[in-house]
């Protein structure tokens, strides 16, 4: 022991941050992803829908939802001590969309949600990503009282590359929501790998 200390102790491990986006169509549950997995308390830029929105807010099928995100949704994860995920969920409505450039700067990979009652609402997510070349899983979060589909039948629907992952979740459980972030960190990383040419196709 020198100066009080202890030669033993072990360095302070230095976390790598991973920027993770949450994407799709409006009321598919961004803020709701965000909120039941984030380790603080989420940051959130919700607004009251109001009769002037109506025009351009297409509520059908979320007809009791009565916010709406206007910038983002932010929250963070700690999957070990080495590697912390900060979350950011997009607006899900057409006119926030000059947003989404600005939040996918430096992002390591995205959820899309998807709803399979308005399955429609996510083609643009997954076109946005795509035409980036940004990692995404497509995640259908699976509301109470909806049809659910296999994940082949999904994929087909939507027309999706066989290498992005289809899988299910329950936006509101937090272990749920876990999984589909490990299967984001772990699909980019494959594609990165790929990329640089150390795993075969």
């Amino acid at each position: 022991m020198a100066f009080g200390r202890s030669s033993r102790s072990t360095p302070t491990v230095e976390p790598v941050t991973l920027k993770i986006l949450v994407a799709g169509g409006f009321g598919v549950g961004k803020t709701t992803l965000v909120g039941a997995v984030s380790e603080i308390r989420p940051l959130r830029t919700e607004e009251t829908l109001t009769e002037a929105g109506r025009p351009v807010d297409d509520t059908s099928g979320v007809e009791r939802k009565s916010t709406t995100t206007v910038a983002m949704d932010f929250g963070r994860l700690t999957l070990r001590e080495d590697l912390v995920l900060y979350l950011f969920g997009t607006p899900g409505q057409d006119r926030f969309w000059f947003l989404w450039d600005e939040l996918a700067q430096g992002a390591l990979g995205a959820v899309v949600l998807a709803d399979t009652r308005r399955l429609e609402d996510c083609f643009a997510a997954v076109d946005y990503f795509e035409r980036r070349d940004i990692p995404f899983v497509l995640t259908v979060n699976c509301f109470d009282g909806a049809d659910r589909y296999p994940a082949e039948a999904v994929r087909s629907a939507l027309d999706l590359d066989p290498e992005v992952p289809v899988l299910l979740c329950d936006a509101r459980e937090r272990e749920s929501v876990k999984e589909i972030l490990v299967a984001v960190v772990e699909h980019a990383a494959m594609l990165g790998a790929r990329r640089r040419g150390s795993v075969p196709v």
